[in-house]
């Protein structure tokens, strides 16, 4: 029957499909190009999330003003029963580090103390600006909302080739007259 003996030629279609695969490959790779900073940010964000982390220390610590008494150094000597204090809002405390490194969070302890009667004698801050410079000069900022008790409050951030991290104080609850904002502890932690 004339339907079903239809010869066909050997071949038909193969151009086709060549095409298609090449446009599909090209395609693969112009998305790979357009979203290779997302892809990145996400595979980065997969390996802090999985791989553990490390506490470093700052080589340096500077503070904008400090309070008599509340240095800077305060901040970062692992004592939380001593504060940097800030003598007004708008101050800041700038921390270096000598080789860059992956920052993936930081935990700050607000106020004099982690005792409550103590921590709601004293300023503390409530809202702060995170500014992290990375060793080519950009500058990523976060604002950071704190939560007005004693303890630890972790900020994440997931920051290659970090250099220098700056805190700068922008709100603060318990203030009055001669009560420094106290900032007691800043810990910084690195992707082992």
């Amino acid at each position: 029957m004339w339907p079903f003996r239809r010869r066909v030629r050997g071949g038909s279609g193969r151009a086709l499909r060549r095409t298609l695969l090449v446009l599909a490959v090209a395609g693969l790779l112009v998305a790979g190009f357009l979203f290779f900073p997302l892809g990145r940010y996400v595979y980065e964000d997969v390996r802090d999330k999985l791989g553990g982390t490390a506490e470093i220390s700052p080589t340096g610590v500077t503070a904008s003003a400090a309070a008599p008494g509340h240095p800077a150094s305060a901040a970062i000597d692992g004592l939380t029963n001593k504060y940097w204090g800030a003598p007004e809002l708008g101050a800041s405390l700038t921390c270096s580090f000598g080789t860059p490194f992956r920052l993936v969070g930081v935990v700050v302890h607000t106020g004099v103390s982690k005792e409550p009667q103590e921590f709601r004698r004293g300023a503390r801050p409530t809202r702060a600006d995170l500014i992290v410079e990375t060793k080519d000069g950009t500058v990523h900022e976060k604002a950071v909302t704190f939560n007005d008790k004693p303890g630890k409050q972790t900020v994440r951030t997931g920051i290659s080739d970090v250099v220098s991290v700056r805190l700068v104080l922008r709100e603060a609850a318990g203030q009055g007259e001669g009560r420094p904002i106290a900032l007691g502890e800043v810990e910084f932690f690195r992707r082992t």
